[in-house]
């Protein structure tokens, strides 16, 4: 399985999930993406209450919103969103971000 990793550079499916999930917060938080989508996402700088007072409000993540049920499918891509480092949160182009992104992705092999 290692072969076709090096060979081909495909990601197993979790990661290529993870990836897709990234790559469309990017957008979503640079305008590339619809509107639609880019409105769910609340950055932690804008948490009226919070303003200011946690680290997190410095560091580009998202709001995660509370769920009542167990699935991960609501809090999916702010908690993909957070879980990456500052330096890639804080990309300047896209093809940067997607790039170091599947480098940080493919180190987990």
């Amino acid at each position: 399985m290692a072969i076709l990793h090096d060979e081909l550079h495909w990601l197993d499916v979790p990661e290529r999930i993870e990836y897709k999930l990234g790559v469309m917060m990017y957008r979503c938080l640079h305008g590339q993406a619809p509107r639609y989508l880019a409105d769910h996402l609340i950055p932690a700088s804008d948490a009226a209450p919070r303003r200011g007072r946690l680290r997190s409000a410095n560091r580009n993540c998202l709001i995660v919103p509370c769920c009542r049920l167990s699935t991960y499918g609501c809090r999916a891509c702010p908690t993909v969103w957070n879980s990456l480092p500052d330096e890639l949160r804080n990309s300047d182009s896209f093809d940067s971000f997607k790039r170091f992104m599947k480098t940080i992705l493919f180190s987990r092999y």
